[in-house]
């Protein structure tokens, strides 16, 4: 089990509003199994949604295979169930916006360094420019390195800035990241690893310095005159984590976490990303449960994971974008949207 903050765990069961990828909601883009869902809002205001590993059938596996791919959404269809307009492609069908190859020759399967996959972690838009951070694998837990790319043309195309990070960076707990921008100028990232045993720490970068590697801070703790910035990074709750979400909502700053080591997917209800994690508001949205268990009215989604805030969200109307994922069988493996209540 994980750690739970030293505050109290709260409830607020989420209920699923629809499927947003699968049969009968994302064929027309060649998308038939698809996971993860990071999604920002572009400067011309369609939502942009990035996806990891996807496939044309509806099953993890198969024929199709791209990693990462973007679909386009309408801000206004939120409340309802999000709505795609279209994808980051040649014609409909979403194509692969980073270039790599996927499979690779026999000959060359036994190199170490083979990518055989680059996954998504987080998305955000500063002024004209939109960023995506991606986790360079060589299997699933397993990562190279990181590295952003950049969008000048509404999250149509993508570039890689140059920008990179050993897998080993932070001894592992930079690879899953999720960022947003303050008012100070800042941009702030909670980070941790790809292997679901870690805990949270914290940096911040200012915003137009957001591909200089050495702008980048951590936020960290000294027994002689507590925290501040520019330390090595202590671990701001300990925990065992996936995938993370930090957005603004209304007057508050949001953290969605899959806390892996409890199998359930909180949000953290914060004043400021510096705000003490173990005595933060948290609250259960999602609780993990055996598929023969499942009840997406209530709350209960077997194989749980993702969970990233949607542009539009109040916290009396917070929308989650969660992914599951049958290993045993394939399928289901989709981005669902779900619903919730935080005003409480």
């Amino acid at each position: 089990m994980s750690a739970a903050s030293d505050g109290p765990v709260t409830r607020a069961p989420a209920y699923k509003v629809t499927d947003l990828t699968g049969p009968g909601h994302t064929d027309a883009f060649g998308i038939g199994g698809t996971d993860l869902g990071a999604t920002t809002t572009a400067p011309d205001g369609r939502l942009v949604s990035v996806f990891g590993d996807t496939f044309a059938s509806p099953r993890a596996g198969g024929r199709g295979w791209r990693s990462p791919v973007v679909l386009f959404g309408d801000p206004a269809s939120v409340p309802t169930g999000l709505r795609w307009t279209g994808s980051a492609g040649r014609g409909p069908r979403a194509r692969q916006v980073v270039r790599y190859v996927h499979q690779v020759p026999r000959w060359f399967a036994r190199r170490p360094r083979r990518v055989t996959t680059v996954l998504p972690t987080d998305v955000i838009t500063i002024g004209d420019t939109m960023y995506l951070h991606v986790m360079v694998c060589r299997e699933l837990g397993h990562v190279h390195w990181t590295e952003i790319h950049s969008s000048r043309d509404q999250g149509v195309t993508w570039r890689p800035t140059g920008v990179r990070w050993p897998g080993g960076h932070l001894d592992g707990m930079f690879q899953m990241l999720t960022w947003e921008l303050g008012d100070d100028g800042f941009v702030h990232a909670f980070t941790t690893g790809f292997q679901r045993d870690k805990g949270l720490v914290l940096h911040r970068v200012p915003a137009d310095r957001i591909t200089t590697p050495g702008a980048w801070e951590s936020w960290g703790f000294s027994p002689d005159d507590g925290w501040a910035w520019g330390r090595p990074p202590t671990v701001a709750l300990p925990g065992a984590y996936g995938e993370l979400s930090l957005r603004r909502v209304e007057d508050r700053w949001l953290l969605s976490v899959f806390d892996a080591g409890n199998y359930r997917m909180d949000v953290l209800d914060l004043a400021s990303p510096l705000e003490d994690l173990h005595t933060a508001r948290r609250v259960t949205v999602l609780d993990g449960c055996a598929w023969e268990h499942e009840d997406h009215a209530a709350g209960r989604v077997a194989q749980l994971y993702g969970g990233y805030v949607l542009p539009g969200s109040r916290l009396d109307d917070l929308h989650l974008v969660v992914s599951q994922w049958n290993t045993a069988l394939g399928w289901p493996y989709r981005a669902m949207q779900f619903r919730t209540d935080l005003s409480t």
